[in-house]
């Protein structure tokens, strides 16, 4: 059995002396990264949540903890304009890795000999965006025990696996408010779908045309695909549109007035928050081609012309030229800058969405 290769692996972080705390909170252990650094004046704190890959650690999100709360502590001390804000970095393994693992055989794909795949994965990482909400809840009493401080806000980092549960964080729990998306994808059916296809799984290869029974298929389960419907973003936003199989972007036109109605309640969960959304373009593993459809329809919705602009969703969506499924120094510079200017926001809160796409 041959496993994926990390994705950080392409990441190489300059050395930091940023402090780092492991604590124990609800069974699970956190790193918390940049508390003695916190300045004296800022009473108010920021917390960036860090979402690692599939078959890594918490300990392969040191080099990006270190990297963006080093870079913002060196900007705000030179800062003299507004509120002074301290930013922290929490890690934690996701569910069946690293100090929580279980069953090594449900971190693998259909192709490394796990059959339940498409269970395992959106199981696994599902749970780790609602451990993300437990966690908000209850950190504050370990680390500000006094209420010296407050985290008055939360921001969301997660790669590849803990991309995917950053657009649920995103999604469904309301305290996130700004959150970076690293080669994840939004649309579970389509990816796993695809996924199948290439994988040649016998659910997909014994049909005639293949793979029209693959959803409700042993493969796929019917009671899984009702629980995609509950939680993945375009499920979630789109399964009254389209259906339940995977879609193309010719077939997700703008909704009709009865459709926006519908719709409207659930997109709000998105309002108001901003998104950074980078993909490798040469990427095999998790392949943009499976989040374009719902990403152009998202990008229309929220557009400040589109019928969601007052939504005041900030969307970016860039791809990055020789990148597979990868986080580059590249990608890195745009988190920097996202973070900082997400950090700027929380005082100049935008009237209309804005939509920022491009290739780099």
């Amino acid at each position: 059995m041959v496993s994926s290769i990390s994705p950080l692996n392409t990441y190489k972080a300059p050395d930091s002396l940023l402090s780092r705390k492991t604590i124990h909170v609800a069974g699970v252990l956190t790193t918390v990264f940049g508390l003695d650094e916190l300045p004296d004046d800022a009473s108010e704190v920021v917390c960036l949540w860090l979402m690692h890959p599939r078959l890594d650690t918490k300990e392969d999100m040191a080099g990006v903890a270190t990297t963006i709360v080093d870079h913002w502590n060196r900007k705000s001390k030179s800062s003299t304009n507004g509120k002074r804000r301290g930013l922290i970095a929490v890690a934690f393994d996701a569910r069946n890795h690293g100090t929580r693992l279980v069953d090594p055989l449900s971190n693998e794909t259909w192709r490394t000999g796990n059959e339940r795949h498409a269970q395992d994965m959106f199981s696994v990482y599902m749970s780790t965006a609602r451990d993300v909400s437990l966690l908000i809840d209850y950190l504050p009493g370990y680390i500000f025990p006094t209420s010296e401080r407050t985290i008055s806000t939360h921001f969301v980092l997660g790669v590849s696996l803990g991309g995917h549960a950053a657009w649920n964080c995103l999604l469904h729990e309301p305290r996130i408010t700004a959150g970076v998306v690293v080669v994840g994808m939004p649309d579970y059916v389509y990816l796993m779908t695809d996924r199948a296809r290439l994988s040649k799984l016998s659910s997909w290869t014994k049909t005639d045309p293949p793979g029209i029974n693959f959803l409700g298929s042993q493969h796929f389960p019917t009671s899984l695909l009702e629980t995609v419907s509950k939680y993945d973003p375009a499920a979630f936003l789109l399964g009254n549109l389209v259906g339940n199989g995977p879609t193309k972007a010719a077939s997700l036109p703008d909704p009709s007035p009865q459709e926006k109605e519908q719709v409207r309640p659930r997109l709000n969960h998105l309002k108001r928050k901003r998104i950074l959304n980078l993909s490798g373009i040469s990427d095999k593993l998790v392949p943009y081609r499976t989040s374009d459809p719902f990403l152009s329809w998202l990008k229309r919705a929220v557009a400040p012309d589109g019928w969601f602009g007052d939504g005041c969703v900030h969307l970016e969506d860039l791809r990055f030229e020789g990148a597979a499924h990868d986080f580059t120094p590249a990608m890195m510079n745009e988190v920097l800058r996202f973070v900082d200017e997400s950090m700027t926001a929380l005082d100049a809160p935008t009237n209309a969405g804005t939509v920022r796409e491009a290739k780099i």
